[in-house]
């Protein structure tokens, strides 16, 4: 099992809170290795986070969701 992480968007706060914005993908949804999972928001920056690695993705969190830089948003199996 793989976590996805929030990805740090902001190098002065890395402890900094951002949003996920989008979901590309289902809870459950079978998933190839860099594939765009989610877009993500840290104060004006937005980012892309792709798969890490293949497999069944499981969304740990919600859509507009605030999340902490770092912390888990999906896993894979």
């Amino acid at each position: 099992m793989t976590d996805v992480v929030f990805p740090a968007l902001s190098k002065e706060t890395p402890d900094a809170e951002g949003v996920l914005a989008t979901w590309f993908v289902s809870d459950g949804a079978t998933v190839t290795a860099d594939q765009l999972l989610a877009e993500v928001q840290v104060e004006k920056v937005s980012a892309e986070v792709p798969a890490p690695v293949g497999g069944v993705v499981h969304l740990l969190v919600a859509e507009e969701a605030t999340v902490k830089q770092g912390s888990p948003i999906a896993r894979i199996e």
